[in-house]
């Protein structure tokens, strides 16, 4: 990222400004059905990507089709009108929805077409063919319980350091902090790795499968909600006791809170890590990241719909930045870039029909 201040509260002002319900749609609903370019993945960014869903298109056509994470297992979806394409599972979180593009590229049936990341794991599917094209940047906070749940709610102090939530969430013993819970959303979720790794400093390789949970490596620390299911990430409402803290995307918080997308922060409210305001995050605080668009590097190259959308600051998406704004991101000062790859190779992929 270039070495550029801003402020991520320009995003929370207009966010504040916009006050539409609904103003960033679930999954696609046409016209047209189908869309040309369809992607699942990260729950941070799958509301700014339904908003622009409703806002890019080619020739008057609409040309994005943004589906929902899922939300308990079993869920499917169907993005275009062919068997390969219908009741296919429907992922959630970032590396989920990477995995499931990467699959369908192999597959050769053309089902999706990008994925939604709010972390940056190029180095972890080296061989698959796809370019990390950054269009926004958000930040990750923590969040805990305020009053509502409870008549004061939580005693958690609102303004903690990096290295004091690296000790809230790198407990190894049975013995637990007494005066927290730390949560962390499911395993796969790019907030979940991008806090874990870049926020507390663990480095690369540190979000593993068995982080957290009894018979993990910090089992004082849970990435299952109160029903035992996999705790998604930016839901606020599965909170239920005021000692419990986990990362939030600011985006995410902002959003939910000015109803620009489905309200699900309950009574969470975000701390502040080292002192700087979660709503006014600099470009050198520890917890801004860039989000991405992952598309195959085949769509890249172009000619394609895919490129005209994504690639370079003339982009479709790059020049909506108004809609990135009101969904509580900042535009990303090199939006549109291609130089984020997993390997420079197209392999077997191929180019198809509106992609």
């Amino acid at each position: 990222m270039r070495k550029r201040n801003f402020l991520l509260i320009a995003g929370a002002c207009l966010a504040t400004l916009s006050l539409a319900v609904g103003s960033a749609m679930a999954d696609p609903t046409g016209p047209p059905t189908p869309r040309n370019l369809n992607a699942t993945g990260s729950d941070t960014t799958q509301g700014v990507m339904n908003a622009l869903s409703n806002v890019v298109s080619i020739g008057g056509t609409l040309q994005i089709g943004s589906w929902d994470a899922a939300t308990a297992p079993g869920q499917t979806i169907t993005t275009k009108p062919t068997s390969a394409c219908t009741n296919i599972p429907r992922p959630s979180g970032s590396n989920n929805g990477i995995v499931a593009l990467v699959n369908d590229r192999n597959a050769g049936t053309h089902c999706l077409s990008f994925a939604r990341s709010s972390s940056d794991n190029h180095t972890s599917h080296v061989g698959d063919h796809l370019t990390y094209i950054p269009f926004a940047t958000d930040a990750v906070a923590y969040a805990i319980r305020g009053p509502g749940g409870s008549p004061t709610g939580s005693s958690i102090n609102r303004n903690l350091s990096v290295a004091t939530l690296k000790t809230i969430y790198t407990q190894t013993g049975t013995s637990c902090l007494a005066n927290f819970l730390p949560l962390l959303p499911q395993f796969g979720s790019g907030t979940r790795k991008f806090f874990l790794e870049n926020v507390l400093g663990l480095g690369s390789g540190a979000d593993v499968a068995n982080y957290a949970g009894p018979g993990g490596l910090h089992p004082c620390v849970s990435d299952t909600d109160g029903a035992g299911n996999p705790l998604l990430e930016n839901t606020g409402n599965l909170l239920t006791d005021d000692r419990q803290i986990e990362p939030y995307a600011v985006s995410s918080w902002i959003a939910q809170t000015t109803k620009n997308v489905t309200d699900v922060h309950g009574v969470t409210l975000l701390g502040n890590i080292g002192g700087v305001p979660s709503l006014a995050i600099n470009s050198s605080a520890a917890g801004v990241r860039p989000v991405f668009n992952v598309v195959p590097n085949v769509l890249v190259q172009g000619p394609s719909n895919s490129k005209t959308v994504f690639v370079g600051p003339g982009s479709l998406v790059c020049q909506n930045g108004s809609t990135i704004l009101k969904q509580g991101f900042a535009v990303n000062p090199n939006c549109g870039d291609t130089t984020i790859q997993s390997d420079p190779n197209l392999g077997a992929d191929t180019v198809g029909a509106g992609e």
